[in-house]
């Protein structure tokens, strides 16, 4: 096989591997985790589960795919969140529903002992607790204007973004996302200048 032809191989495994993500962020939000199969999955992307198993060897592995997946889609590339990227994140997921209903099931479910993303969810929010209350420091220092310090604060402002993600999954023409968490910030007080 000439080198070209193994980038062209790979290359297409990659588009396949993220053509079964994609399928698996269907079938999760649609049955959750526990109810979502490598069948369906794979009957989706047109494999036989046998297929499917050659890109991703295990359920487990495909989920670390699809969260890991979802956390580049909110990454921020050379840079550290602010308040107002913040607030521009709770806009762009009230245009992505399938995506926050696949995030919000798997997190609902991972609770359950013996969950695979159990872990991960659990050291995801030691690192989002952290990364919030760095952005909260940047903007307020070492107190906010409501005399909380930021390490109070980061576990409010993210139940607030978690919590309106799954009031507005289950009521979204009642909901207004992004105008509540606005609202959210507001009581946070007045930013120094």
């Amino acid at each position: 096989m000439s080198y070209g032809d193994a980038m062209n191989a790979r290359v297409r495994s990659e588009e396949r591997r993220a053509e079964i993500v994609r399928a698996a962020l269907e079938v999760i939000a649609e049955r959750g985790y526990r109810g979502a199969s490598l069948g369906a999955v794979a009957e989706r992307v047109g494999l036989t589960q046998q297929g499917l198993l050659h890109y991703f060897p295990t359920k487990d592995a495909l989920l670390v795919a699809v969260l890991k997946e979802r956390d580049q889609w909110d990454a921020v590339p050379g840079t550290r969140w602010r308040i107002d990227l913040l607030a521009s994140l709770v806009e762009y997921n009230a245009m992505r529903p399938g995506i926050i209903q696949t995030f919000s099931a798997l997190l609902g479910e991972s609770v359950t002992e013996g969950h695979p993303a159990r872990d991960y969810f659990s050291r995801r929010y030691v690192e989002v607790r952290a990364s919030m209350a760095e952005v909260l420091r940047t903007e307020y220092g070492d107190r906010l204007p409501n005399s909380l310090t930021p390490e109070r604060t980061a576990p409010l402002l993210v139940a607030v973004m978690d919590g309106l993600q799954y009031q507005w999954l289950l009521d979204p023409e009642s909901v207004d996302m992004p105008g509540a968490f606005r609202d959210f910030l507001s009581l946070l007080g007045e930013r120094p200048d």
